[in-house]
């Protein structure tokens, strides 16, 4: 059993805590590692793990000891593996203590989730820091040639249960005090702000198929709320012809698996929540995080093209033309009236898709095979 420590700096939203949080999870629960995660914002930390202390510079959660990222740095041994996630800047006195063991450790750059081809090169690539230590640049991806995606090892059949037992949605939903009608779809809406967002609501409204929209806490709320034209609170409804919406509680990290399972469409944002609608196997968008220039774009179109290799073209055309819109480069209303009617089609190509990302070695196993191969 080797020693782990995972540095996470909280940036923004829940993206960088909710990834690495589930890491170290896997790592201490199915690998057996000896994990440490340091974050620097435990309140970001509590909120996808409602048992966590907010105000505890130490604790336990599932086999982790999370430790708050003291400033400034209070000595501590380095471990066996260090991720530094996102590239954040460790402590110059952890990296001298890096230098000091007898045993180097492995230093590892956790890298940002992109379907660019650049990303297979630079996979696992080292690079000879000041200290004199080897940095590693590891990089999650789509492809057999990078790190995978994260995948607990029983989540594909835990989601094959749920999903087969109509009953199992159904008390989960009750649970967050949600009660769906007799042939109402159900759509979960997480997402960044989104001023075009009206237009998708209208076309929802005055669609022909009933649906109910859960919007669980967060930043879009405010979206939703000003196409209302009312405050919203958590719990309560709105309607308006063919679409309910529904706000709901912020949830932990372990039940938005199932909330994703329970719907049959799902808008997703940045990096944890794109990779668990994949899992889930329905159809989704992905609303990428916005970044200077647009190079967010480049990212985008990059998954799409991977995504849609071998799609009918017809339908890869009209889901690129959703999924651009979705973010910022066209008309969301009309390009979901085109591309609904074709639901069926893309959620069949859906599951050919994550069955195909299941046969690949998930983002924890492939750390953990990496350190073995690095001894």
């Amino acid at each position: 059993m080797a020693s782990w420590d995972i540095f996470c700096s909280v940036v923004d939203n829940y993206g960088d805590i909710g990834v690495t949080w589930r890491l170290a999870r896997q790592l201490a629960g199915e690998h057996r590692q000896q994990v440490r995660l340091w974050v620097d914002d435990v309140s970001a930390f509590a909120r996808i793990c409602p048992a966590a202390d907010s105000g505890a510079a130490s604790q336990w959660q599932a086999g982790v000891e999370v430790r708050l990222w003291p400033k400034p740095w209070q000595s501590a041994a380095a471990a066996d593996v260090v991720i530094e996630a996102f590239a954040c800047e460790m402590p110059a006195a952890y990296i001298e203590a890096m230098s000091r063991r007898q045993t180097p450790p492995l230093w590892l750059n956790l890298e940002y989730l992109s379907a660019e081809s650049w990303v297979e090169s630079c996979h696992g690539l080292p690079s000879l820091q000041p200290s004199g230590l080897q940095k590693y640049f590891y990089f999650p991806g789509f492809t057999p040639a990078t790190g995978g995606l994260l995948r607990e090892g029983d989540l594909i059949a835990r989601r094959d249960a749920f999903q087969a037992d109509p009953s199992a949605s159904l008390r989960f939903l009750g649970g967050l005090g949600v009660h769906p009608r007799a042939q109402e779809r159900c759509i979960s809406l997480f997402a960044y702000e989104n001023a075009a967002l009206g237009d998708w609501l209208d076309a929802l409204a005055v669609g022909t198929v009933a649906t109910l929209l859960l919007v669980p806490e967060g930043r879009v709320v405010a979206d939703v709320e000003r196409w209302a034209g009312q405050t919203l609170g958590v719990g309560q409804q709105y309607q308006k012809n063919a679409l309910r919406l529904q706000v709901l509680p912020f949830v932990r990290q372990e039940d938005y698996d199932p909330l994703l399972w329970s719907c049959d469409f799902n808008a997703v944002r940045g990096e944890d929540s794109f990779v668990r609608a994949q899992w889930a196997g329905r159809p989704f968008v992905w609303h990428i995080y916005q970044q200077d220039e647009d190079i967010h774009l480049e990212k985008l179109e990059a998954f799409l093209a991977l995504f849609g290799e071998g799609m009918d073209e017809a339908l890869r055309v009209e889901l690129q033309s959703f999924w651009m819109a979705w973010n910022g480069q066209g008309d969301i209303g009309d390009a979901w009236q085109k591309l609904e009617s074709r639901l069926p089609e893309w959620a069949a190509w859906i599951g050919n898709w994550q069955r195909r990302l299941s046969e690949q070695t998930d983002l924890a196993a492939g750390l953990v095979r990496f350190y073995t191969n690095w001894l």
